[in-house]
């Protein structure tokens, strides 16, 4: 069983000497993973930071980052921050599997939902 899954963010984290990381991994959560946040005041206050104490604790690394602390999560943009929700709906819900995968014309890498694969072939 895959218990870390890569992804590749489609804008990507900006450092503080501006260097741009797309490239991470997630691994699958835990009872504890999902419990704990919901102990934080700050879920308590807003449950929407639920989201945010999750993927500070499931998301390993993203780049040359590999401490993920909520305030690292705070500061990905929107569409990073869906992305990775979305990924992380998929791996913990229904034992979904997604894979990383390049473009045989431009070796562009992307993820895909292998469970939706038939036949062997990706779709068009």
């Amino acid at each position: 069983m895959n218990s870390e899954y890569a992804f590749t963010l489609p804008r990507g984290l900006v450092d503080s000497e501006g260097n741009v990381h797309r490239e991470g991994t997630m691994r699958l959560a835990t009872a504890r993973d999902e419990i704990e946040p919901l102990r934080s005041a700050e879920v308590r206050a807003n449950e929407a930071y639920l989201a945010v104490l999750l993927l500070a604790r499931t998301v390993t690394r993203i780049g040359g980052f590999t401490e993920i602390t909520p305030e690292l999560v705070e500061g990905l943009y929107a569409a990073d921050f869906d992305h990775l929700q979305r990924l992380y709906e998929r791996i913990n819900t229904d034992g979904e599997a997604v894979g990383v995968v390049a473009c045989p014309a431009c070796a562009q890498q992307f993820e895909v939902d292998l469970t939706e694969i038939e036949d062997g072939r990706l779709g068009e």
